[in-house]
């Protein structure tokens, strides 16, 4: 999953990029990617890039620099309560 991206593709999110040969080492030497860079692009330019960490990892930004870079992400093991383990649905969502 990808934020702001479509199920297949297209959306205002940026687009993962390499997956096919990150996938093709995984599967051939073993090597789990530890993160996928997704970029997007406007008229052939980047304006936005993130990297997508390997779960339970999230992109986190340094606070320094452009947001809209990158280079200025840290891949992270926890934001503490905002990690998906430690949510309690109770707490969360309306049930009935």
């Amino acid at each position: 999953m990808a934020p702001g991206v479509g199920h297949c593709g297209g959306g205002d999110g940026p687009q993962p990029q390499g997956l096919f040969e990150a996938l093709v080492s995984w599967v051939e030497q073993g090597k789990a990617p530890d993160q996928i860079m997704a970029i997007k692009t406007v008229a052939g330019a980047a304006t936005l890039s993130r990297p997508l960490c390997r779960y339970p990892s999230f992109a986190r930004w340094t606070g320094a620099g452009s947001s809209d870079d990158a280079a200025n992400f840290v891949c992270r093991a926890s934001f503490g309560r905002n990690t998906f383990d430690s949510i309690d649905a109770e707490d969360t969502w309306e049930h009935d």
